[in-house]
């Protein structure tokens, strides 16, 4: 009686379980997806564009959509063949998942120094190849527009870049991108690439109705701590998802012995 009541439970909660494992999958077959798409939009396999493929963000969404995808698989999978094998596959690499997100909320919290520097070099190195890269010029304009920020510190740490340098020849010259410009549309509809014209020249009491002074770093960091509740809902949801499918397919796994 009680060994029926058992996995009749089990069966109930089954369904949950590969509810949100099919969800992921599907997730992660559309980043893959994503991913995918981006190499060939950018005819990144042809040969002269191979040899600096290994640098492309896109990858980073092909290797995330593939594992997503193939371990959420590997769960449904094991529960509906009810296969033991693939069920504790599943089973500890997620619990080795929850391990890592709890070791780098911690890592990212007695680091934030560290962190703040990572970012500096990072975005610092987007802006020196911000003409040659067509990703990293769009990440970096997303930020800018979407933070009203210029710059890792300032608009001025423009002059990294080899053709915004006030010593480079051409009209670029101590200028920055369209991206960080308070306006950027001429007339509200079209984008004005030549907003940024010259912008270093101009003293910040000028350069301020121009383009944002601020830098990008101190605007994420405001960013954060403005949404810090939702990032840490979000985190508590995705690490209980976590757990909520280890413990689902332990489960599995004793009913599948029984």
């Amino acid at each position: 009686m009680h060994l029926t009541c058992f996995v009749n439970a089990g069966e109930a909660c089954s369904f949950p379980g590969l509810h949100s494992n099919l969800l992921f999958t599907a997730l992660g077959l559309a980043t893959l997806g994503l991913g995918l798409w981006g190499l060939f939009n950018k005819e990144s396999f042809t040969q002269e564009k191979l040899d600096s493929i290994g640098t492309d963000p896109m990858l980073l969404f092909v290797f995330l959509g593939l594992v997503l995808s193939l371990l959420c698989l590997t769960g449904c999978v094991g529960a509906v063949r009810e296969n033991c094998c693939l069920l504790r596959t599943f089973s500890v690499v997620l619990l080795f998942l929850v391990a890592a997100q709890v070791l780098a909320a911690i890592v990212a919290y007695s680091l934030q120094g560290q962190i703040t520097n990572l970012l500096r070099t990072g975005m610092l190195n987007a802006m020196v190849r911000y003409q040659d890269d067509l990703d990293l010029r769009f990440i970096t304009d997303e930020i800018q527009t979407g933070l009203q920020c210029c710059g890792a510190d300032n608009y001025r740490d423009w002059q990294i870049n080899s053709y915004f340098n006030c010593s480079a020849p051409g009209i670029q010259a101590c200028s920055v991108p369209p991206s960080c410009c308070v306006d950027p549309l001429e007339n509200g509809t079209v984008w004005n690439s030549q907003c940024g014209v010259g912008a270093q020249l101009l003293d910040e009491f000028s350069a301020q109705s121009v383009i944002f002074l601020g830098g990008c770093l101190g605007s994420i960091s405001r960013w954060i701590e403005q949404h810090s509740g939702l990032i840490g809902t979000v985190a508590i949801v995705l690490l209980g998802l976590n757990l909520l499918s280890t413990v689902w397919s332990n489960q599995e796994l004793l009913f599948n012995y029984i």
